[in-house]
């Protein structure tokens, strides 16, 4: 690994010595950040460690209480969004918030229309042009006349992109952008990203996954607790190093081995059938993990949501611990043992504006009654020994779940879920959007669950993950298994040739 040095000319950005303060809090420690003309500079650090405070004084959300900006050699400063765009600065957020009833070109160009000679009328015949140059510009065959509802999430980020390049943005943030892409999305974004270096456009590229850093990135920026702790190209370092410089110490092995000793079977399913799926059979037993690997949209989810009452099927049979069950709701599958972290904590997961002790007890509020009433002492007291269990980073169960970072609130939705005690542990995703060393947490839970003899099916759009916590790997395409594989044969050239069949 070696770093770089500290100034180069040729640095199209340069953050000098940022640092920023809230109440209670210094986000930022005289942090650098120095980005160059036509490359993708990775930003990565786990949550907490001060890279969106970094992004949102770039973007002009936020000023920094020290330091300077430098862009083509002239200090700049920013006091809105407003000003960042203008001077070429653009962001693309992981939660994308377009117009949906509007369309494509009504999109990119959103303040910025192109208007007639008569004042205050749009030109919308120049707005359809100029944004299908645009999109033939980035190689893109999107009608800009489509609503952007009737897009898919990596359409839409294309749009955002477009849009970015509508205002002359010589530096593009990209926040998470493959955090709810296909693999096959994921290739078409990079494609992306590569004619954008070609036209000397530099991307500031903000990910939890190693795999897709190292691919795409030129240079690699690491920050721990508000500091830059290393710059370095991205061809010199290894994912060990990465891990090691992330989280601040040596991690031997992410994905621990256990010893499996299978158990009776604790959840079948024989010809189940839904409306993006078809005749499923598998079993699973307990004290083992069951991965399931596929492409989006090839029905994983669809499947673990009808199990646990989600869905209704149309054709086929469940079985719990041998017996036949008729699950109509989440209730009757929680009472049957199953319990299932869903694949968006934020929309299906949590109560955002409510505080983590609520969020804890709200599906086993029977826990916390007197009576017909919520004891507050006993509530107080259940959530209090769950944060401490999952090692919540919170100032009081009191917290607000929206303003705790993603690994904390899938930690919550772990700790809600777990309250019930379930027999069959259902995680969809469960590691979105978060940093490694808050995965490696989650990874050990699943283990300790697994060694109380607990059941656990996991559905991960990483390869990585899943061969590395699964016993046995069921691949779907199209609704449909496709193999079901051990966990000493699978291979990810296996995973993605039965996935794309």
């Amino acid at each position: 690994m070696q770093p770089f040095a500290t100034m180069n000319s040729g640095y199209l950005l340069r953050a000098e010595n940022i640092s920023k303060s809230f109440p209670g809090v210094k986000a930022l420690d005289n942090v650098q950040l120095h980005v160059e003309k036509g490359k993708v500079h990775a930003v990565m650090g786990e949550n907490g460690a001060g890279k969106s405070t970094l992004m949102k004084i770039l973007i002009g959300m936020y000023t920094p209480d020290a330091g300077r900006i430098i862009y083509k050699g002239k200090p700049v400063f920013f006091n809105a969004v407003h000003d960042a765009l203008k001077t070429g600065f653009a962001m693309i957020h992981q939660e994308l918030m377009p117009f949906p009833e509007l369309s494509v070109a009504e999109n990119i160009y959103m303040g910025n229309e192109p208007l007639k000679s008569f004042p205050g009328w749009i030109n919308r015949k120049k707005q359809n042009r100029d944004a299908q140059l645009l999109m033939e510009k980035l190689g893109l065959k999107i009608a800009v006349t489509r609503r952007m509802k009737t897009l898919s999430v990596a359409e839409m980020q294309m749009v955002e992109m477009a849009k970015a390049l509508s205002n002359k943005a010589e530096i593009i943030i990209m926040d998470e952008p493959t955090s709810a892409l296909s693999d096959r999305e994921t290739a078409v974004l990079f494609n992306l990203i590569r004619e954008l270096k070609a036209q000397g456009i530099a991307i500031i590229y903000i990910s939890h996954k190693m795999d897709e850093i190292l691919q795409i990135a030129d240079t690699i920026t690491v920050m721990r607790d508000g500091k830059h702790i290393a710059t370095c190209p991205a061809g010199t370092i290894s994912n060990e190093q990465l891990i090691s410089l992330i989280v601040g110490r040596a991690l031997d092995t992410i994905f621990k081995k256990r010893a499996v000793v299978p158990g009776e079977t604790a959840l079948s399913v024989k010809g189940l059938t839904g409306k993006k799926f078809k005749d499923i059979d598998f079993s699973l037993r307990r004290g083992e993990v069951l991965g399931i690997a596929g492409l989006m949209g090839a029905g994983r989810s669809e499947v673990v949501n009808t199990i646990f009452g989600l869905e209704k099927p149309t054709a086929g049979t469940i079985m719990v611990k041998g017996k036949a069950v008729v699950i109509r709701s989440p209730r009757d599958a929680i009472q049957l043992g199953i319990g299932l972290i869903t694949e968006d904590r934020k929309k299906e997961g949590l109560v955002l504006s409510g505080t983590v002790k609520q969020n804890i007890t709200l599906a086993a509020l029977k826990t916390c009654c007197s009576g017909p009433f919520i004891d507050v002492q006993k509530e107080r007291s259940i959530a209090k020994r769950q944060i401490q269990q999952f090692a919540i980073k919170v100032s009081s169960g009191n917290q607000v779940v929206n303003y705790l970072s993603g690994g904390n609130q899938q930690k919550v939705v772990l700790a809600k879920v777990l309250l019930n005690d379930p027999d069959i542990l259902i995680l969809d995703e469960p590691t979105r959007g978060i940093d490694i060393g808050a995965k490696a947490e989650i990874y050990k839970l699943m283990n300790e669950q697994v060694s109380k003899g607990k059941a656990i099916i996991l559905i991960s759009s990483e390869l990585p993950e899943i061969l590395g916590m699964s016993d046995r790997i069921m691949v779907m395409h199209e609704g449909r298994i496709t193999a079901e594989l051990t966990g000493a044969e699978a291979t990810q050239e296996k995973i993605m040739q039965y996935a794309m069949q």
